[in-house]
């Protein structure tokens, strides 16, 4: 009897052990799909994507390491104007709000405000790029794009696990494979340089769709193909959050579109109706059967800058609300793939890939 319990025990001490060793061998990313806004996002609706990795850090904004201990990872996106670099990775709180500490951000802002936040940390951290980078606007880009984005647009977080053996793989062909710009709006977007890198995770599974987007790949896009492969894929442990806009700088941001729903739903619909009602009345069926994607819970979980940890909690503690930020009104928590998939995607139509 004494053995037995011994033996018990022991198995018991394996289990937590292995269990420790399985969670450290396990981190979290996700993918930010962000709103538009400005001038430049009524004209251009489908906003902007880029991946937050929690596991790896920049040691300079175009080389990639693995991050110490206390450090919160980064995000990496394709950017245009960044003195010829494709791909940019920065800290993920100044990416957010152009500061170091996640206590010093504002609640409220200006525009006086936000240019000496970006501008400080740009002296303070940015000399290795460029010292004359220009600063960019809504026609050409700069290295403003690199800071405060919740201070200009409403950021959804689709978050996944990885492992290390595929952080560590994405850090090295990163560093090694030559980072020289190749943006093109409409075929190398952002949007494309997020599917090739959750590619590296997925093999085979992100791919430009014919419909809705014309053969282009957009972040809505994107994003529903990765909530729909979180649906048959539980493992993957998707969850959404959602890190709201800062207010003061600007007005809120626009709601992320496909090249269906910018056409049909924005002023280009009249001058093509004019030219053609045939390819406007096929743009607007394409829309209704296949370009309304729906990809947000009712109440997603909000992630103050405070509450930002969430983005790296562990998948069993998706259902503590404690541990995963606040919540809109009558919220549950970050909801797992399968269910949130269920949730948000019934009615969806499928798309051609």
């Amino acid at each position: 009897m004494l053995s037995s319990f011994r033996n018990r025990i022991i198995l018991f001490v394996l289990v937590l052990v292995a269990g420790s060793f399985c969670a450290q061998g396990h981190a979290q990313a996700a993918l930010l799909m962000e709103e538009p806004y400005g001038f430049f996002g009524a004209l251009n609706p489908t906003g902007h994507n880029a991946i937050y990795f929690e596991r790896i850090c920049a040691e300079t904004p175009v080389k990639l390491r693995r991050c110490q201990a206390g450090e919160l990872g980064a995000v990496i996106a394709r950017y245009q104007g960044i003195d010829g670099y494709d791909w940019v990775a920065m800290p993920l709180v100044p990416y957010l709000y152009s500061v170091e500490n996640a206590a010093d951000v504002p609640a409220h802002v200006d525009r006086n405000t936000v240019v000496k936040l970006r501008n400080r940390y740009r002296e303070e951290h940015l000399t290795s790029l460029r010292v004359d980078l220009p600063a960019g606007n809504f026609i050409h880009g700069g290295w403003k794009q690199l800071l405060g984005a919740a201070y200009e647009r409403r950021i959804f977080a689709f978050r996944f696990e990885t492992t290390a053996e595929q952080d560590d793989a994405l850090i090295e062909k990163l560093n090694a494979a030559p980072n020289r710009t190749r943006f093109n709006l409409l075929f190398n977007n952002c949007a494309d340089f997020a599917r090739v890198m959750l590619n590296e995770y997925f093999p085979r599974t992100f791919r430009r769709s014919i419909f809705p987007d014309a053969g282009m790949t957009t972040p809505k896009q994107i994003t529903y193909k990765l909530v729909r492969f979180g649906r048959k894929k539980p493992g993957t442990e998707l969850a959404v959050f959602m890190i709201p806009q800062i207010p003061g700088y600007r007005w809120r941001s626009h709601s992320t579109k496909t090249v269906d729903e910018s056409v049909i739903t924005t002023i280009y619909a009249i001058p093509i109706a004019l030219m053609n009602p045939y390819i406007a009345g096929g743009l607007f069926v394409d829309y209704l059967v296949r370009g309304r994607y729906h990809l947000m819970p009712k109440n997603p979980t909000v992630l103050g800058p405070e509450d930002l940890t969430a983005l790296t909690a562990p998948s069993s503690n998706q259902e503590n609300s404690a541990s995963a930020g606040k919540q809109a009104p009558d919220a549950v928590a970050a909801t797992p793939a399968a269910t949130m998939a269920n949730q948000d995607l019934q009615g969806t139509s499928t798309v051609n890939e």
